[in-house]
């Protein structure tokens, strides 16, 4: 039987869903559909769009490369340990990322902590393509590792202990044991987590400028696009849309998958 829902709560309920639905209702009333093919095949598109797919693609990677045993180690750890851990890991989602592109360039830059030390090594990062995905891996990293450690600590450590009475290796363990059981927060933070790299504008923007077919990705070209340069704003509209469709399609995957692990 379904709750019954105060009357009331219909009004700012209502408000609530406006406020989410028109603006993206506003800019597809907008969108010249006629001529959505050729602002999508500009040359400047497909070169923003080939990039933004290729750096989120490598930075969602290295989050799992790290995030995997982050989480893991998270959600082994005493609750003191945990919870500090989980606060330093899940700072990147309150901050304003305009905020992590400074700190990045005072951990990376000329100037910065290491800078004097890249320096020496001939290695420059900022405003190059290495510094987009480490960008969008400083920001998206936070999502895998939600994803992942809740799962870890809701599969428990049963199994493990069984592995390792069993003669199995702590690595054996983790790879045949652990890995398989946390697959379902592995692939929604994931998912999550290349979505998130792929919509990234103002750490990128602080950490790796703004240079087209080096650092420029989709939401840089849609700025650039506002701004009067590079761009056109019938590209500029077609690249949000194209926007909206991953993000869509990663709410419907999300879903449809959570769907299927319940049952």
């Amino acid at each position: 039987m379904t709750a019954r829902i105060p009357a009331w709560l219909a009004v700012p309920a209502g408000i609530g869903a406006l406020l989410l639905v028109l603006p993206f209702a506003a800019l597809l009333a907008r969108l010249d559909w006629a001529g959505v093919p050729a602002a999508i095949m500009a040359p400047e598109a497909l070169q923003a769009l080939g990039l933004s797919l290729v750096t989120a693609a490598i930075a969602t990677g290295l989050c799992i490369l790290l995030g995997v045993p982050l989480a893991l180690v998270i959600a082994r750890s005493p609750a003191w340990l945990a919870a500090i851990l989980r606060t330093l890991a899940t700072l990147p989602l309150v901050l304003p990322p305009l905020v992590g592109g400074i700190a990045l360039l005072a951990l990376l830059g000329r100037n910065g902590m290491f800078g004097d030390v890249l320096e020496v090594m001939g290695i420059r990062i900022p405003f190059t393509t290495t510094a987009v995905v480490i960008a969008q891996a400083f920001v998206a990293l936070p999502f895998l590792v939600i994803s992942v450690e809740g799962t870890m600590r809701t599969i428990g450590t049963g199994h493990e202990q069984v592995a390792a009475s069993l003669g199995a290796s702590r690595f054996t363990t983790f790879r045949r044991v652990t890995l398989p059981l946390a697959g379902s927060g592995l692939v929604a933070g994931t998912v999550l987590c290349f979505a998130r790299a792929l919509g990234e504008f103002g750490a990128t923007a602080l950490f790796a400028g703004n240079a087209a077919g080096v650092t420029r990705t989709m939401p840089l070209a849609i700025y650039t696009a506002f701004n009067g340069a590079g761009v056109r704003q019938d590209t500029a509209i077609a690249l949000s849309l194209m926007l909206i469709v991953v993000a869509v399609a990663v709410l419907v995957l999300m879903r449809g998958w959570r769907a299927d692990s319940m049952r």
